[in-house]
């Protein structure tokens, strides 16, 4: 399943691996990024992969659907050079299609709430380190991920 491919790149990508949970942060970030960008790339379902952009890349759209949500100014400054800004798991909530959020809770074995707070603490981390140029690179998050030697 992608989500778990995208859970062990992005766990590495966060210093966790694949393996452990380090703290719960690093594999457990991970896992719950995988499944999210899974379910943005059409493992939500049609409605999920148009509301984010389609499936083709499912970190721009993820950053166009946070922006339309009000948070624009905090995913700019994961993409930028400059200090991240933080989210809440609310506002994470709220910024997600209610079924995307329940599927990836699913998918992780915790409470959505749960699943939005962890996206929360993972997500801006991982988005700046994805867009060391200070923007969002196009393509495949796998091919993102690999042609950055993350």
């Amino acid at each position: 399943m992608a989500g778990n491919d995208l859970g062990s790149l992005l766990g590495g990508l966060l210093g966790g691996g694949s393996g452990g949970q380090a703290g719960g942060g690093g594999g457990g970030g991970g896992n719950i990024l995988g499944a999210l960008l899974g379910a943005l790339m059409g493992g939500g379902g049609a409605g999920a992969a148009q509301a984010a952009g389609g499936g083709n890349d499912p970190l721009g759209g993820l950053m166009d659907m946070l922006g339309k949500s009000g948070l624009a100014d905090q995913a700019q400054s994961w993409i930028g050079t400059g200090d991240n800004k933080p989210v809440s798991g609310a506002q994470i909530a709220e910024a997600l299609p209610d079924d995307t959020l329940q599927q990836v809770a699913e998918q992780a074995g915790v409470s959505p709430q749960e699943a939005a707070d962890q996206i929360a603490q993972s997500l801006p981390q991982a988005v700046d380190k994805l867009s060391p140029a200070g923007s969002i690179p196009s393509g495949s998050l796998e091919d993102i991920i690999r042609q950055q030697n993350l």
